[in-house]
């Protein structure tokens, strides 16, 4: 009398697990880049807060910012961000530019730039 056999071989259960080993990567490789790319976005929201703030600072104060370089603290939402204002001269001289850059610590997290104007 002959005996069939049920189920599956070795091999193939060897190449299932493996089909669901990649799988299982590649949607771990998907929610690392969707965490990664959150946080990304976060970042930059905080940091155009920053950059918004120090240049309506500027703004209020309605006299014309002296020309060089200066660094203010930031805290956002419980992080620590530097701005760095630049303040250059143009052709005119009734309007200054001014450059923010946010860094969270060395690293430039974003950059806005403005012209202020003589009141």
């Amino acid at each position: 009398m002959k005996h069939l056999a049920r189920g599956f071989t070795l091999v193939e259960v060897l190449v299932a697990l493996g089909i669901v080993a990649i799988a299982l990567m590649a949607g771990l490789q998907a929610t690392a880049a969707l965490t990664q790319h959150a946080q990304r976005q976060s970042d930059m929201v905080l940091a155009q807060l920053c950059a918004e703030n120090e240049l309506v600072k500027i703004r209020l104060l309605k006299q014309m910012p002296d020309v060089g370089d200066s660094s203010v603290a930031c805290e956002q939402a419980g992080r620590s961000l530097t701005v760095a204002l630049g303040v250059r001269p143009t052709p005119n001289p009734n309007f200054r530019r001014v450059d923010a850059r946010v860094l969270d610590g060395e690293v430039p997290i974003w950059r806005l730039t403005t012209v202020v104007g003589r009141y």
